[in-house]
């Protein structure tokens, strides 16, 4: 088979050496090309590359959930289809969420011998995938979150923090969400996004709006976190808000969240969160969030800036994954 190695040589959890005894590994049983990311974008564009050579039959995206979010954006530049070549993933950042959800080993080295048996049996799985659509901007592809309002603004905070030379850890994630509830006291009242969902009137005042293609929605250390422990990739995209952030309601909606989980191994169904001020919609296929002022906007855990206004499409077997 041939096969685009994409590494992002900046990747959190692998070391120079680490990447070549993969490289190697990989080489044993792929035709494998190797590019290394020099810039953000740049797994995009490889695997857009790719698609239009019509050279690959496997792309592999070696790093985070960002390396992997710019590859799935790259191998669908022009849409699903059947020449567009699978995608596989060696996870090497620091929370690795789409890989972590498809069942795969958070260890690079362990998920590579996973990958290589996953080859030599021929497994692979349709995917669907989560569009946002903001008018006048490019579409942008999601493997498993996209959220407009607090979330994204953690999201933004860390990046700051990140390229201020802070490494990217849990404990960063959750000290910024901290300090971004206490600086967002307008917020805690009354959000300024609203959810509109055809059949349903708008739901206003969400202070956070989280879109879920896959459950968990991250995970802190070993633990999975599941504000929408129904979401899968075999169904459309689930929604979660929150309308009012006051400390207390805030802290029962976070232990609830953390206390959830996905369905059993018989399929019986996880309850959620609930509460008052919580909103929740299991798969949705469209949907717009719209905000009263440009609120943070966040794909995969790539923040990108501020919207105004975003449409949700669910798309099923978008994507075929080796697993």
């Amino acid at each position: 088979m041939r096969a685009l190695l994409v590494v992002n040589p900046k990747a959190t959890t692998t070391s120079g050496r680490t990447r070549d005894v993969l490289i190697h590994a990989l080489r044993s049983d792929l035709k494998l090309e190797v590019a290394q990311t020099q810039y953000r974008g740049h797994a995009r564009d490889l695997a857009r590359e790719a698609v239009e050579d019509g050279a690959v039959d496997l792309v592999v995206a070696l790093g985070g959930d960002g390396t992997v979010n710019e590859a799935v954006n790259g191998l669908l530049s022009h849409g699903p289809g059947e020449k567009v070549p699978r995608l596989a993933v060696v996870p090497g950042g620091s929370t690795n969420v789409f890989a972590r959800a498809l069942g795969l080993p958070n260890d690079p080295v362990e998920a590579t011998g996973a990958l290589l048996n996953a080859l030599e049996g021929r497994r692979e799985r349709p995917i669907g995938l989560g569009k946002a659509m903001t008018e006048g901007l490019p579409d942008r592809w999601f493997t498993f979150t996209a959220g407009l309002g607090f979330d994204a603004g953690v999201v933004g905070r860390v990046e700051e923090q990140r390229r201020a030379g802070r490494k990217s850890t849990h404990a960063l994630y959750v000290t910024q969400a901290l300090r971004h509830f206490v600086t967002q006291r307008e917020q805690r009242r009354s959000g300024p996004v609203s959810l509109e969902m055809a059949g349903l009137g708008p739901v206003p005042g969400l202070a956070l709006a989280i879109v879920s293609n896959t459950s968990p929605w991250t995970f802190l250390g070993n633990r999975p976190v599941y504000p929408s422990p129904l979401a899968s990739f075999d169904a459309d995209l689930d929604v979660f808000g929150i309308t009012r952030m006051t400390a207390f309601g805030t802290a029962r909606t976070v232990r609830q969240i953390l206390r959830s989980h996905g369905p059993s191994s018989d399929g019986a169904p996880s309850s959620g969160p609930s509460g008052k001020h919580v909103v929740s919609y299991h798969d949705v296929r469209h949907f717009t969030l719209v905000s009263e002022e440009p609120a943070p906007f966040q794909v995969d855990g790539d923040h990108l800036g501020s919207r105004s206004r975003v449409s949700f499409t669910g798309v099923r077997r978008a994507l075929r994954v080796i697993v």
